[in-house]
């Protein structure tokens, strides 16, 4: 699939498959594509939490209002921000940076086949701290992301709109 049409299939995917596993090699895929993301003065502000453990997924789904999917989801990967990786140089773009490492996590779970689904967590900072805890992380939750075999297949929301374009010549 190209690039295009990998952007132009990603759908966000909240019904899973139960029970199946995704290959290693395919989450590592995921990871690095995270990881190829632009990020300000090259700072790479981020590290990710990969939850396979039932238990975990279970309380981070207790934490999670959105979250839902985790019943049924093979995994889940958390996109966690490290803002003082730009302290004295870029600072404040780690929300911008952790974003785009999200979108290219998502376009590249789309590619192998797999389902995938953004749940936000930061801005919201009790919904940030209650996933921090339940990994026991010091970073800054940002995204949670499920990510399993769809088991739904939904028509695509975004579209073109002419109209939120302005044209400058």
């Amino acid at each position: 699939m190209d690039g295009t049409q990998t952007i132009r299939s990603r759908r966000s995917i909240r019904r899973f498959k139960p029970g199946v596993s995704i290959p290693r090699a395919d989450v590592e895929a995921m990871l690095e594509a995270a990881m190829m993301a632009p990020s300000a003065c090259n700072t790479r502000p981020w590290e990710f939490f990969v939850v396979e453990n039932p238990e975990t997924k279970a309380k981070l789904h207790a934490v999670h209002p959105y979250a839902s999917m985790l019943e049924t989801a093979s995994l889940a990967i958390v996109v966690c921000a490290q803002p003082e990786a730009q302290e004295g140089r870029c600072a404040g773009f780690w929300p911008l940076d952790c974003g785009a490492a999200v979108e290219n996590l998502l376009l590249q779970a789309s590619a192998l086949g797999h389902g995938a689904c953004w749940c936000g967590c930061w801005p919201l900072e009790d919904r940030a701290a209650a996933v921090r805890d339940v990994l026991g992380a010091k970073s800054v939750p940002v995204a949670l992301i499920a990510v399993g075999e769809p088991d739904e297949d939904p028509p695509a929301r975004g579209f073109y709109q002419a109209d939120k374009v302005t044209w400058l010549h």
